[in-house]
């Protein structure tokens, strides 16, 4: 079972930077889980949230934003005693990583006009080193959408989200947009589950899994990736 560092290993340095995903490997990750949304000047960044303040305590939305300004900032928000990162590029993060290491790029989007991030990161990941070790993920079906339009041999999956209703994404856009994986919730999958999607040819990654417990039960259903804020405690409990 593949171990992917949740933003890396964002229980130890701040989530979604170069740091917390070298870290994530240097701990015994397989690889990274990672957020890509568009800032105000076009570029595609890694960062979690819409907004600003909680990650650098500055104000306003990352799609109004542009790139110069958003080099300046400080991710601050971690672990105490860990320094401050940097809102990377994801041109940068693809850069970084060896190519050996499995990327997870979710596509974050809260309008239309930021669905663009599918043709923006996928143009980057069609180009780069890591077309075999890698997988596009979204809670928005139009990122999907747009994905499979522009690049249709890209891995894509459909994250589920627990506060919207379950036959709709299980049944309806589960078949639809996602041909390659399916990214439940850790405390909504069964085993049938597990056994149902594999049959349909697409590949289980369950989020977000720091209890070791956990993680050996769905490596037994056959679970084909845990991500976790913690893989080096994960690859410990597990081994190799």
């Amino acid at each position: 079972m593949r171990i992917l560092g949740h933003r890396g290993a964002s229980h130890d340095a701040p989530e979604n930077t170069l740091a917390a995903f070298q870290l994530a490997l240097d701990q015994g990750a397989d690889g990274v889980e990672l957020d890509a949304r568009l800032c105000g000047s076009g570029e595609v960044v890694v960062f979690h949230d819409a907004r600003l303040e909680r990650l650098t305590g500055a104000s306003g939305r990352v799609a109004d934003t542009p790139w110069d300004a958003l080099a300046r900032l400080e991710v601050r928000a971690g672990p105490p005693g860990a320094p401050a990162g940097r809102i990377p590029l994801l041109a940068e993060v693809l850069e970084a990583l060896p190519r050996s290491a499995f990327i997870n790029v979710e596509l974050k989007s809260e309008d239309l006009a930021g669905t663009a991030v599918a043709g923006a990161a996928g143009a980057l990941l069609a180009a780069g080193r890591h077309e075999d070790h890698l997988v596009v993920s979204s809670f928005e079906p139009r990122c999907l959408v747009r994905l499979a339009l522009g690049y249709p041999r890209i891995p894509r999956g459909l994250l589920l989200d627990p506060d919207r209703p379950q036959w709709l994404q299980r049944t309806v856009l589960l078949p639809l947009l996602a041909r390659d994986a399916v990214h439940p919730e850790a405390a909504h999958i069964r085993e049938a589950d597990v056994r149902r999607w594999h049959v349909g040819g697409r590949q289980v990654a369950v989020w977000t899994v720091d209890d070791p417990d956990v993680a050996r039960r769905l490596r037994a259903w056959g679970v084909d990736a845990c991500i976790t804020n913690r893989p080096g405690a994960l690859r410990a409990a597990l081994g190799r």
